[in-house]
C-alpha cells in the first residue's frame, strides 16, 4: 500500500471511531449545571416540556418515558408516533431495538453465573474458551471482569476494509455493517491481538459479544436461554428478548428511523431493523419495552437477599474508579450536577435508548426514541428533574 493510501485509509478509520457508535456509546450530552429546575408543578407537564420537546423539534418520530418515583411508584409519557405516516403514541409496552442496553441484560447474567461460584471475575480467555482456540499472550489474559467492564483494551470493532465497505454501504441504505462479524471472524481477531500499555475504559462491542461466547460455552446454553431463566423470568419480564418476533405487540412495534446517522438519508425517513450474528447477539439485539426496562432498573434496588439481587447490585460496583465515567458492569458511573448517577445508553440502527439509576433516592429514567440520536441529554435532564422532586 502506498504512502498516500495508507494515509487515507487511516483518516478513514479515525472519521468512522470518532463518528460511529454502531451500537455502542460515543453519545454526547451538553448540561448546563442548575439547567433543570423542579416547578412542582404537574408532572406530566415537567416531562413533556423536557422530552416532548424531542419530537417538536423533529429529533425523533416517537418517544416514550418511563419514571420510577421515590415512593416506588411508576409513570409513563409518550409522545409522536411509532411510525412516520402512520402508527400510534409509543406506550408502555411498545417494542424498541434498545442495541447496547443489551449489554447490562449479559453484564447481569454473568453476574449471576459468579454468584453462583460457576464463573469468578479474574477467570481467564485462556481457562474460558475452548482449549484449542488460538489466543494472543495479551488476549489469554482478559479476565471477564475485564470485558464486562469495557477495560479489556479490544476495541469497539476490528476496523477491516469489509467495515469500511459496509459503513459506507449503511451511510446510503441503514444496512447493519457488522453482519459480518461472525463467531469465526471475531474470535480469530484474538490470535493478533495486541492490547495497549494501560486497561483504562475502552467501550467494546466484540468484547461483549466474545463474554456473550464465554457464557455460552461454560453453561452448555444459548444466550437466549440464559437470559430468560436467568433474568426475564424471574423479573418477569415478559416484553424482552433477542427474537422480537416471538415477543408480544411485535406487529405494533416502534419503527427505527434515520437521525444523526445514517448521514445520507434524509432525518425521520424509516431505516431497516438490525439482525446480528450469533456471537454478537448478546451484545446488541435485545428488544424491549419501558416498562420491563424500568421493571429491571427498580430489581437492582431490591434487598430480598436472592441471588439474583445480588448478581445485580454487583453489575454496580465500580470496577474502573474515575472522576467522570466510570466503569462497572455495563454500566457507567458518574457525578451529573452533583448528583451520583449509574447509567447505559444503546443506539443501534433507527432507535435510541438511556437508563439511569440514582441510588441515593431510589429513582429510575427509562427513555426509548425510535431515531437515531447521539444526545441522550433528555435522560440526564430527567434525571436531574427526579432529584428535584
Amino acid at each position: 500500500m502506498s504512502i498516500r493510501r495508507a494515509t487515507v485509509f487511516l483518516l478513514v478509520i479515525g472519521v468512522i471511531s470518532v463518528l460511529v457508535s454502531g451500537c455502542g456509546t460515543l453519545s454526547t450530552w451538553d448540561i448546563t449545571p442548575g439547567e433543570i429546575t423542579p416547578t412542582h408543578s404537574d408532572l406530566a407537564e415537567e416531562v413533556g416540556a423536557i422530552a416532548g420537546s424531542m419530537v417538536n423539534d423533529r429529533q425523533t418520530p416517537g418517544l416514550v418515558v418511563g419514571l420510577l418515583l421515590r415512593d416506588g411508584s411508576t409513570r409513563f409519557f409518550g409522545y409522536g408516533t411509532t411510525e412516520q405516516g402512520g402508527g400510534v403514541i409509543p406506550g408502555p409496552d411498545t417494542l424498541f431495538a434498545v442495541g447496547s442496553l443489551s449489554k447490562g441484560f449479559l453484564g447481569a447474567v454473568a453476574a449471576s453465573l459468579v454468584q453462583e461460584g460457576k464463573l469468578a471475575w479474574t477467570d481467564t480467555l485462556s481457562t474460558l474458551l475452548p482449549p484449542e482456540t488460538s489466543l494472543s499472550p495479551d488476549a489469554a489474559r482478559i479476565s471477564l471482569e475485564q470485558l464486562a467492564a469495557h477495560i479489556s483494551g479490544l476495541p469497539r470493532q476490528p476496523i477491516t476494509l469489509k467495515t469500511l465497505a459496509y459503513f459506507i454501504q449503511y451511510l446510503f441504505t441503514g444496512d447493519n455493517f457488522y453482519r459480518h462479524f461472525d463467531r469465526h471472524t471475531v474470535i480469530d481477531y484474538l490470535t493478533d491481538f495486541s492490547a495497549n500499555s494501560t486497561r483504562s475504559p475502552q467501550y467494546s462491542n466484540i468484547g461483549y459479544g466474545i463474554m456473550g461466547y464465554v457464557l455460552e460455552c461454560q453453561t452448555g446454553q444459548s444466550v437466549d436461554t440464559m437470559l430468560f431463566e436467568r433474568i426475564t423470568a424471574p423479573l418477569g419480564l415478559t416484553h424482552t428478548g433477542y427474537t422480537p418476533e416471538e415477543l408480544p405487540g411485535f406487529a405494533m412495534r416502534a419503527r427505527g428511523h434515520a437521525g444523526d446517522q445514517p448521514k445520507i438519508i434524509s432525518r425521520g425517513q424509516p431505516v431497516p431493523d438490525w439482525r446480528f450474528t450469533d456471537i454478537m447477539r448478546g451484545s446488541a439485539a435485545i428488544y424491549s419495552t419501558v416498562r420491563d426496562l424500568l421493571n429491571f432498573a427498580a430489581a437492582h434496588y431490591r434487598r430480598d437477599g436472592s441471588s439474583l439481587n445480588k448478581a445485580l447490585t454487583d453489575t454496580l460496583k465500580v470496577r474502573f474508579p474515575n472522576r467522570h465515567n466510570a466503569a462497572a458492569v455495563a454500566w457507567t458511573v458518574d457525578d451529573l450536577d452533583g448528583m451520583h448517577i449509574t447509567y447505559q445508553v444503546g443506539i443501534v440502527a433507527g432507535y435510541s435508548s438511556y437508563i439511569g439509576l440514582n441510588a441515593d433516592n431510589g429513582t429510575a429514567v427509562v427513555v426509548l426514541q425510535n431515531a437515531f440520536n447521539w444526545d441522550y441529554s433528555v435522560g440526564h435532564k430527567l434525571m436531574m428533574l427526579m432529584a428535584g422532586r
